[in-house]
């Protein structure tokens, strides 16, 4: 059983985390392959260089076939004239990891169990009324959380409107909703804050 907190850091009940999801042996290589695609595939692979037949200009023969003592030249744009192409240049490459659903779904659960110790559930931040930073930062003082704080709540509900727009100016504060779950978040969170809407849809979510 693990308490449910309102903003204060006052204890409203308490809520039962399913042990399935929150309570598996993390697997350490399918966290680690889960991380490495989601690094993988945010990276753009945008080097690129142009071939002869990208480069613009160069449709006319620059001097005439024989006669004129020179190489044969068909273009200027050929590699071998300045502004011409590139020969065997970086082309602009795809690092994306493919990853079962399956392995994606294990990946969460094991991230979700070894940051059970330094998860807070709360019911909702609807005492945060306005968009003022100081509420939050009261919040997280209150809830007794420090270092990298990861809130997992859903900011376009009505309870959590504000939520967004008063914690965006803490550096150490990061805010996704409950459908962004990813590893590298967990792993790299000091604490963890879920509400006690986001614990059921993600537990609804990988079971």
């Amino acid at each position: 059983m693990t308490k449910i907190l309102n903003t204060k850091g006052e204890a409203l009940g308490e809520i039962t985390l399913n042990k399935e999801v929150f309570g598996i042996e993390p697997n350490m290589h399918v966290m680690h392959l889960a991380l490495r695609r989601q690094l993988n595939n945010a990276r753009s692979g945008n080097a690129c260089a142009k071939t002869r037949a990208e480069v613009s200009g160069g449709g006319r023969k620059p001097w005439k076939q024989k006669g004129t003592g020179r190489a044969r030249a068909g273009s200027t744009r050929s590699p071998l004239f300045a502004g011409g192409g590139v020969i065997f240049g970086p082309k602009p490459r795809n690092y994306d990891l493919a990853m079962p659903q399956k392995a994606r779904k294990l990946a969460l659960k094991s991230a979700l169990s070894a940051r059970a110790g330094q998860l807070v559930v709360v019911k909702d931040f609807s005492e945060i009324d306005a968009p003022k930073t100081k509420l939050v930062a009261s919040t997280l003082k209150s809830l007794n959380v420090s270092g990298k704080v990861l809130i997992v709540a859903d900011t376009k509900a009505e309870e959590n409107k504000f939520l967004s727009l008063a914690g965006r100016n803490i550096p150490t504060l990061k805010m996704i909703l409950p459908t962004n779950l990813n590893v590298k978040d967990l792993l790299e969170a000091d604490y963890v804050v879920m509400t006690e809407a986001a614990v059921n849809a993600i537990t609804e979510g990988l079971q």
